[in-house]
């Protein structure tokens, strides 16, 4: 029985190495890459709408525009004693939000939209408001309620572009583990305030 079972699984490996991928013969793809060249990046394989990611998409860069906005007001808006470590993590946050906001303008492009910067879109699209905050407490509290929903818009992305979209899933990814790190920081900026921070 033991050598029985030893030979099956040898036939078992045996046929999954003589198995070949299901790749398109390489003068088709050139045919049809000749015959789409007007399509750009956005090639037969491509699993999703671009329309529909696009539209996602221009919501995460208003999100990330208008997050940028907030924290640099954070930044030039917060005093008191324990203020300056905390104005370094708003500027440093404001320019991480302005990287994500140009790969995703990037991305929107290659998929043959087009980036929405006008500032009269960006707080109606936006998945996050824009709460300015009185006290350095309460800065930072609305940028990690901010970062919260990030995070989760970022997820339902996520779970949207699985197996559609391979570069925007990677890249939505990539965001998403930046936000969770600024949700983190805000985390133990918020812990490590005085009892009475001022403003």
């Amino acid at each position: 029985m033991a050598r029985r079972l030893l030979y099956l699984s040898r036939m078992d490996d045996q046929a999954k190495a003589n198995e070949q991928p299901a790749l398109t013969d390489k003068n088709e793809l050139r045919a049809r890459a000749r015959q789409e060249v007007s399509q750009g990046a956005v090639t037969r394989s491509y699993g999703a709408d671009p329309e529909v990611v696009c539209e996602m998409l221009n919501e995460a860069l208003a999100t990330e525009l208008l997050c940028s906005l907030r924290y640099k007001r954070h930044y030039f808006m917060a005093t008191g004693l324990a203020s300056e470590a905390v104005k370094a993590e708003f500027l440093e946050h404001a320019k991480q939000e302005t990287e994500h906001a140009d790969r995703l303008a990037e991305r929107i492009v290659q998929l043959g939209g087009e980036p929405d910067f006008n500032p009269a879109n960006i707080a109606g699209r936006s998945h996050a408001e824009y709460v300015e905050g009185s006290s350095l407490r309460e800065m930072i509290y609305e940028d990690l309620v901010a970062e919260r929903v990030a995070i989760q818009s970022y997820t339902e992305m996520l779970d949207f572009l699985h197996e559609k979209d391979p570069v925007t899933y990677d890249l939505v990814r990539g965001i998403l583990a930046t936000e969770q790190e600024h949700a983190e920081d805000m985390v133990s900026l918020l812990q490590g305030l005085p009892a009475a921070d001022g403003h």
